[in-house]
């Protein structure tokens, strides 16, 4: 556990924080005017690896040679060139400051962070974050990395979950949730039922490497909702006929894959970020990874009808309700999230593959 402290006073600006991943939809910009829900669980904290904020440089400043290095094979608009190491927490976890007016500019409904840090440390006036709460971003605080330091608070190294630990404990993640948005009949909010913007952001991900896992030829994936989430993606964007490259899911508490696959859609570790890999090396299937709340829904899909029960409700069951309804549209992997992870995968920096990307950042309406 950890708090972190302001780097001008050391001030305590956090709640004891533990370290988890950050999540695949962090940066994540959906639709127009929706309300997302806070993006950290309460005493979490997850780090950006990657240089983030102001200032920034255009593709064609930066010499190949640094693009390498920073693990980008392809163009992108602009790049930050700020400090790498950003921290992302829950509002709710935050201790010690006080809002910078003048910072507290957003584009819509709330604060969007673009002036810069928003909050500062109340002992010492340092600014030391940014709160970000407008609409169609997730609701988080974002750490400066050169204005806070991490303070270990206690000595105890708690252990991961074990893989098999995590499936019993059964975290996954519905595919299906309502999203709120304002601008209803009376100019006020109102929700609808729709395909989880995290699923949308992890498949984006997952689509991305399954492209660069396809070497070119098309992909099939496993029937039922996988087949939802990425076939029609995979169909439009290879080409037809064989031969054909099998991806399949993969890991804790399934069965051991075959030998003759050729892709496998694995979890990721919420804690540590460890991609899971099949117990015998012999498997040389290439890995897809899921966040592992979307895996585990994948993996062991939960019943539909929620089990009926009486009096007092436990906390562990559901109303005796109708099912969530399923959503109308099509499943459309987050565009956002695809093409940041694509320019980031060395197999990017091939023709066909490069000419998918081009077409994408074009607009597929069949796809996004």
């Amino acid at each position: 556990m950890f708090v972190f402290v302001c780097a001008g006073c050391g001030a305590e600006l956090t709640a004891p924080l533990s370290q988890v991943v950050l999540p695949v939809h962090a940066h994540q910009k959906y639709g127009n005017a929706i309300q997302l829900p806070v993006l950290m669980e309460p005493g979490t904290f997850a780090v950006e690896p990657e240089p983030s904020g102001p200032p920034w440089r255009r593709w064609e400043e930066i010499d190949p040679d640094e693009l390498a290095a920073r693990g980008i094979y392809a163009p992108v608009h602009i790049l930050s060139d700020g400090t790498p190491g950003a921290v992302v927490i829950a509002p709710g976890d935050v201790r010690g400051t006080v809002l910078i007016p003048e910072k507290c500019g957003g584009y819509c409904c709330g604060l969007d962070g673009a002036d810069g840090p928003n909050l500062a440390c109340e002992a010492c006036d340092l600014p030391v974050a940014s709160r970000i709460d407008d609409c169609s971003l997730w609701q988080a605080v974002w750490l400066a990395p050169d204005a806070v330091r991490r303070r270990p608070v206690d000595d105890a190294d708690a252990a991961p979950l074990s893989w098999a630990e995590l499936v019993a404990e059964g975290r996954s993640t519905p595919p299906f949730e309502p999203i709120t948005a304002w601008g209803g009949p009376r100019m006020g909010s109102y929700h609808w039922w729709s395909w989880s913007p995290r699923w949308e952001a992890a498949a984006g991900r997952a689509l991305a490497h399954l492209l660069a896992a396809s070497e070119g030829r098309p992909v099939t994936v496993p029937d039922g909702l996988t087949e939802e989430v990425f076939q029609r993606a995979l169909d439009i964007l290879l080409p037809v006929g064989p031969p054909v490259r099998r991806a399949v899911l993969a890991g804790p508490g399934l069965p051991a894959p075959d030998a003759d696959v050729d892709i496998l859609i694995v979890p990721v570790h919420p804690q540590t970020g460890e991609t899971w890999a099949p117990p015998s090396p012999a498997v040389p299937a290439h890995p897809v990874p899921l966040p592992f709340g979307v895996w585990l829904w994948l993996a062991f899909p939960e019943p539909h009808l929620p089990a009926p029960a009486s009096g007092v409700m436990p906390d562990d069951v559901l109303r005796d309700d109708p099912p969530a309804p399923h959503p109308g549209g099509l499943f459309r992997s987050d565009p956002g999230v695809f093409w940041h992870t694509l320019v980031r995968l060395p197999a990017v920096r091939s023709q066909w593959l490069r000419e998918i990307l081009e077409t994408t950042h074009r607009a597929h309406p069949r796809l996004f």
